[in-house]
């Protein structure tokens, strides 16, 4: 599998241009234009690399920052700007990138901070995540607003199967036959009583909603 990069920068040629001196390297590489695309992006699936412009509408680079820190998650981050004085260098260490890069550059400065970044050891193993809600999934371990969670075996494999598909609902059919191996092996009611387990584990505010009739998702 590719080493994935986001790219997230509100000026649609730049972004382009960035996303495909990036892909041209071999990296896999998926763009967004704002802040909260970018939150919602690593939501999705945690990136070995994030390229950040501090510029962006709403919520900005350095917004986008914090918040990704605050969850915990430690995927570097290559700040973009086109202000270099020294108090906004330091403004963007302080709120948790990496690396700073001022425009205008060149694509091999580029591309070679992003090796340097790529090769510091900060690539973390898979992690999911979602709000404030991060999931290793080689350690099977989770924590909520940087607190570890002690999960279960089935719990962390249940939670696994919701942080794959947020927004999305999962069928207590789907999360027998991916944690417990088929209907054969449990009824349906045991997806519910772990969905419990989960629940109380998790705390407030909660983050598995019921689908009547149909399931689970995860939802704010």
């Amino acid at each position: 599998m590719s080493t994935s990069v986001l790219v997230v920068d509100d000026d649609a040629p730049i972004r382009r241009m960035l996303e495909r001196t990036l892909a041209a390297e071999g990296y896999g590489v998926s763009g967004a234009c704002d802040g909260g695309s970018a939150l919602a992006a690593v939501e999705r699936s945690v990136p070995d690399l994030l390229v950040l412009d501090v510029g962006l509408p709403g919520l900005d680079g350095l917004g986008v920052c914090r918040r990704l820190r605050g969850k915990g998650l430690s995927m570097p981050i290559l700040l973009l700007t086109a202000r270099d004085a020294i108090t906004d260098r330091v403004n963007g260490l302080d709120a948790g990138a990496d690396d700073y890069l001022v425009k205008p550059f060149a694509a091999e400065e580029l591309l070679a901070r992003a090796r340097a970044l790529l090769r510091r050891g900060a690539v973390p193993d898979e992690v999911l995540a979602f709000d404030d809600l991060v999931f290793d999934v080689k350690s099977r371990t989770a924590c909520r607003s940087r607190t570890e969670l002690q999960l279960s075996a089935r719990e962390a494999d249940l939670l696994e199967l919701l942080l794959r598909n947020p927004h999305q609902v999962v069928s207590r059919s789907q999360a027998l036959e991916h944690v417990w191996g088929g209907v054969a092996a449990a009824t349906l009611n045991v997806v519910d009583r772990y969905i419990s387990y989960l629940r109380g584990k998790l705390g407030d505010p909660p983050l598995i909603q019921t689908v009547r009739g149909v399931g689970f998702m995860l939802e704010r």
